[in-house]
């Protein structure tokens, strides 16, 4: 079974690697200049670096889906490539498509492209725009695969996180070019300077660990996510794929094998 998956940051990434494991062959694609905060843990770091590792998965950067196709046949790397209208799936006909972009909408996704397309976060409507839906808001129903209408609408609150929600996310305070004054990883305090963009501070609203960070001379604009301090305080989590992730891949992998029937016999359910 092949997937092609739009996007390439922790959530996208955290479902590649359950696929992947489960033995499905999986293309990603990106945009140019990725945004991604937890780079410790995206995939999105091979469009930057040329290949990228994420607990233990490789994955390296190709430059369209015939050097996609030559990498899956050659054994166990993961391609991804710049295409982000996923013009690649027209060539690479998959069984599978997933939406995990998190654009909060859809941005082009339709439920032809692919005999089982899933959407993950809000956004989407299940048989509207694809077959199911997975829930990404922390709570009860995270990860949960919806098979009719949507997932929870977009609160803009971050999920609680050691008792902190908002004050977690570190956000530009301009439009402008970022650049880091800290590492991913780094213990960082309540105050303190982590990141600059066009030379105005980019400040820690709490203490703990930063978990991610957006790439240096990435252009971002006011008001972007652009870091996450973890106030658990420990390091180690930056290399692990997050609770979060897992739960979200979990009901992706679900829904694939759900409306696919791969487990019964290719008999399709669509709800």
């Amino acid at each position: 079974m092949l997937a092609v998956i739009r996007g390439a940051g922790d959530i996208a990434s955290a479902i590649v690697l359950r696929l992947h494991r489960c033995g499905m062959r999986v293309v990603m694609t990106e945009i140019a200049q990725p945004l991604t905060v937890r780079r410790t843990v995206a995939f999105s770091e091979a469009v930057r670096l040329g290949e990228a590792q994420v607990e233990g998965v490789r994955a390296v950067r190709v430059a369209n889906a015939g050097e996609a196709a030559a990498v899956l046949a050659a054994g166990q790397d993961v391609p991804v490539l710049v295409d982000p209208a996923c013009t690649c799936a027209r060539e690479l006909a998959p069984d599978v498509v997933v939406d995990a972009i998190l654009a909060k909408r859809n941005v082009g996704t339709r439920r032809d492209m692919a005999p089982v397309v899933v959407g993950v976060g809000p956004g989407f409507t299940a048989g509207i725009d694809c077959h199911a839906v997975v829930e990404t808001m922390r709570g009860h129903t995270l990860g949960r695969a919806h098979y009719e209408g949507s997932a929870l609408a977009n609160t803009a609150v971050p999920g609680l996180i050691g008792g902190f929600a908002g004050e977690r996310v570190l956000r530009a305070p301009c439009d402008g070019v970022f650049c880091g004054a800290c590492a991913i990883g780094d213990h960082v305090e309540q105050g303190q300077v982590v990141a600059f963009v066009d030379g105005q501070p980019v400040v820690a609203m709490l203490t703990g660990v930063l978990r991610g960070l957006v790439a240096d001379g990435v252009p971002v604009s006011r008001g972007l996510k652009c870091g996450d301090v973890d106030p658990r305080d420990d390091a180690s989590y930056c290399a692990l794929v997050s609770d979060k992730g897992l739960a979200v891949a979990g009901g992706v992998l679900e829904a694939i094998l759900h409306v696919s029937g791969a487990l019964s016999g290719g008999e399709r359910r669509e709800g």
